[in-house]
């Protein structure tokens, strides 16, 4: 099992600045490189404080930069707000400036308050259609001359400019929850990207079920990563404080899929503690008991169970309120203390 990094620049408040959030993705990041994790990813959004990251591709050049052997990957690019030639063209240019570095993640999307501000009219049901119809377009014009007729995008025949530093192109891979999602991946011959939130073992153990069933169906089998968040603690009390930590920020990416509290200036209002304590299923006790929280060997215990599922990557998703320093205290004990036991 391989291991990588999911951040963002995330905040609800303006107590920190963007570009201290900035210096602490770049430090996490740097921490990644150096502890021989394979890629870090971080991907798009537009308007919401609560994960800036408008281009992804200008983060990862920039990270490319400033690190050695670290992969640089889009968790992800939202398909829908994208024209094909212009993300094939961009995602080569970024594989050329990092050295042939880049992994493309690929989704359709999950917030309604962007659908709503970047492509009118756009729902759940059509940001699929458009990701079944750009995955194959950029695979298409990174080999060459490709027109294109479908029902969202038309153009005549164009090839990638540039093309890609690697041969094929940047490895594509597909946010999936339902089965439909795993087969065209699968049939595409793209990796897989999966990530059960906030739900625990049944749904770790359900998508990679549906991901089998997919690779059964095309008899062909890529990669499949689970992405989750993660803090690895000392003791009970410090792991209490994460459970708890991890419990709002659910509570707020709620709030923001919901999409019915006011937004000004790209900040969410609010919420009360006792919204924060009243939620059904967003408890710390539960965040304790369903995201990778724990001490250094429940961690490897539970991800070996994720080895003989079958997942080839775990992605430690760092996005929270935690302050810097915790976030890279358990980030370094993940690398240092965990990883080792499956070299």
């Amino acid at each position: 099992m391989k291991f990588s990094l999911f951040a963002h620049m995330v905040r609800v408040s303006n107590d920190q600045t963007q570009q201290e959030l900035y210096d602490e993705f770049l430090s996490l990041s740097d921490i990644a490189d150096k502890g021989g994790m394979c890629t870090v990813w971080t991907g798009e959004h537009h308007g919401m404080n609560f994960t800036i990251a408008p281009n992804p591709f200008l983060n990862l050049i920039d990270l490319a930069h400033r690190t050695k052997n670290i992969r640089v990957g889009t968790g992800t690019v939202i398909a829908p707000f994208w024209n094909p030639i212009r993300l094939a063209g961009e995602a080569a240019m970024t594989d050329i400036l990092t050295q042939g570095r880049l992994e493309l993640g690929i989704a359709r999307g999950a917030y309604t308050f962007e659908y709503e501000r970047m492509v009118e009219g756009l729902d759940a049901w059509t940001a699929g259609e458009r990701l079944r119809e750009i995955v194959p377009s950029i695979q298409k014009l990174w080999q060459g001359d490709y027109a294109h007729e479908g029902k969202h995008y038309n153009f005549p025949k164009t090839t990638s400019v540039p093309k890609p530093l690697s041969e094929k192109g940047p490895p594509i891979w597909v946010a999936a929850r339902d089965i439909n999602s795993h087969e065209f991946a699968v049939e595409h011959d793209c990796n897989v990207q999966v990530t059960p939130l906030w739900q625990g073992l049944d749904e770790v153990e359900g998508l990679m079920s549906k991901f089998n069933q997919a690779c059964e169906t095309y008899q062909k089998r890529p990669k499949i990563m689970i992405l989750q968040h993660a803090y690895v603690g000392k003791d009970e009390a410090e792991l209490d404080r994460a459970a708890k930590q991890l419990n709002e920020f659910y509570c707020y990416f709620g709030a923001w899929f919901k999409n019915e509290r006011p937004v000004d200036l790209g900040l969410i209002e609010p919420l009360t503690q006792a919204e924060i304590d009243s939620h059904p299923f967003y408890t710390p006790a539960n965040m304790r008991r369903d995201l990778m929280i724990g001490t250094s060997q429940q961690i490897i215990d539970r991800l070996k169970h994720y080895q003989d599922l079958g997942y080839d990557e775990f992605s430690y998703w760092s996005d929270s309120w935690m302050t810097r320093e915790q976030k890279e205290t358990s980030l370094a004990r993940f690398i240092d203390e965990v990883m080792p036991a499956f070299t």
